[in-house]
């Protein structure tokens, strides 16, 4: 899979997860969003452990990488769920060991795409970004605004 493909798929089954826990009574919409990160044709996901997090900081540092992040939209009238994913490019400064070490050592790389969370201290080490800051942080808030929009969600009433 692309690692569009693999973002939207990822929060597709969010979504139908929900769907099926509440499949007496699902409620009028449903949120599910994923981030992946690609750097060199190679997708980061959450990394397993303190070593993957250190591989992928590693790889990161120094250069750009793509942040896919899907968003799927349930909505309960009509039983569909509409899909769509934001591509951005965060460019990460060159890092010394120690930096890697220090920020392992926050564990603020847990749970979290690519090993870092650009709203955190990790965004001390971040050059650049073309995009969404929203969707890197994991909701691309102006594109989750238009689909809830297109799909008939009234805003004020």
């Amino acid at each position: 899979m692309s690692p569009r493909e693999c973002a939207e798929n990822f929060a597709i089954r969010k979504v139908n997860k929900i769907i099926t826990l509440l499949q007496k009574r699902p409620p009028p919409w449903i949120c599910g969003a994923d981030t992946i990160i690609s750097v060199d044709k190679e997708i980061f996901g959450k990394p397993q452990d303190r070593d993957d997090a250190r591989r992928m900081l590693t790889r990161l540092q120094g250069k750009s990488h793509e942040v896919i992040t899907a968003v799927a939209l349930f909505k309960g009238k009509d039983k569909t769920i509409d899909c769509r994913s934001v591509k951005s490019t965060v460019t990460f400064a060159s890092l010394s060991e120690q930096e890697i070490t220090w920020y392992l050592d926050t564990g603020e790389w847990q749970g979290t795409a690519g090993a870092y969370k650009i709203q955190g201290l990790a965004g001390c080490f971040i050059s650049g970004i073309q995009g969404s800051y929203s969707a890197i942080v994991g909701l691309p808030i102006h594109e989750f605004y238009v689909m809830l929009k297109e799909n008939g969600y009234s805003y004020g009433n």
